[in-house]
């Protein structure tokens, strides 16, 4: 196996919801690479998060083909197979906890595939040490905040072996803080577990960490390409109802303001070295 290896490939689909005359996804084709860090921008109603279910074979699609791992989503009595494969996140972390007790929130769906107790205990332990909630493992769910709880739910995901994990705006209801510890968790386990990440989202600055952006607008796929190749494309974005992160936009000000910087700026540490850079040359 290689990180070039297609796990995920979506051919055509389409999706329309009952009494829905718009379709929601429209002639969709795409392919997600194993080890991939791929994130789906957006504003509400684009289809992103309708996208996201159907990689995880929550919805069939209407029309065309998904396939998770070379299985076929819409093959009768594969869903389990395809959720084993490609695990969610979703916005809400109370709609994933099941339990009073974390660690047992954390067994729930390896109890429910029948799982031997000792995997069951040995899984769950290294799902907690890799989203770093061990010490939380006696705890009660409705206890922790609302980031610490998002842990959980991927510890609970991850506990299943998924090679792709599906995160549908998983940060959407933390604050900051929560935000960017969520962040940090899912990016070391693309980054030294090699799970694959589709991440689906409206934070520009999120978005900006991937290694690939999709923009969907009206169920299709609208832009793609690294996040700076998006993102150079700044007035193309806001024109798909979108911002661009800030460290761009503040770099687009000072270009017109006649500083020398570069397009594509998408972060502060990154605008911190070309200041330093014009900085020098005064």
């Amino acid at each position: 196996m290689t990180s070039a290896e297609t796990i995920i490939q979506v051919e055509n689909v389409s999706f329309s919801y009952p009494e829905q005359e718009e379709k929601a996804v429209d002639g969709v084709s795409m392919a997600v690479r194993q080890g991939e860090f791929l994130a789906v921008l957006g504003h509400n109603g684009s289809g992103k998060s309708t996208l996201a279910k159907l990689l995880n074979a929550l919805f069939l699609p209407t029309s065309g083909q998904v396939r998770v791992g070379g299985i076929l989503t819409s093959q009768p009595g594969q869903e389990w197979e395809v959720r084993r494969q490609c695990g969610m996140v979703f916005q809400n972390p109370d709609n994933q906890l099941v339990a009073t007790i974390v660690e047992e929130d954390v067994a729930f769906g390896l109890e429910n595939l029948g799982v031997e107790t000792q995997e069951i205990r040995r899984r769950v332990d290294e799902a907690l040490t890799m989203v770093g909630m061990s010490k939380y493992a006696l705890s009660a769910p409705h206890m922790l905040s609302g980031g610490q709880k998002q842990r959980i739910a991927i510890a609970g995901v991850l506990a299943m072996r998924p090679r792709v994990i599906v995160f549908d705006e998983a940060t959407a209801m933390l604050d900051p803080v929560g935000r960017l510890s969520v962040m940090e968790v899912v990016k070391r386990l693309n980054r030294e577990e090699g799970i694959t990440v589709v991440w689906i989202t409206h934070f520009m600055e999120e978005a900006a960490q991937a290694d690939r952006l999709l923009v969907m607008d009206a169920g299709r796929i609208q832009m793609e390409g690294t996040p700076r190749q998006v993102f150079t494309q700044g007035d193309k974005v806001r024109a798909l109802g979108l911002d661009v992160p800030q460290m761009t936009e503040l770099g687009e000000r000072l270009r017109k303001d006649g500083l020398d910087l570069p397009q594509g700026i998408l972060n502060v540490e990154e605008m911190v070295v070309e200041l330093c850079r014009l900085k020098s040359k005064t």
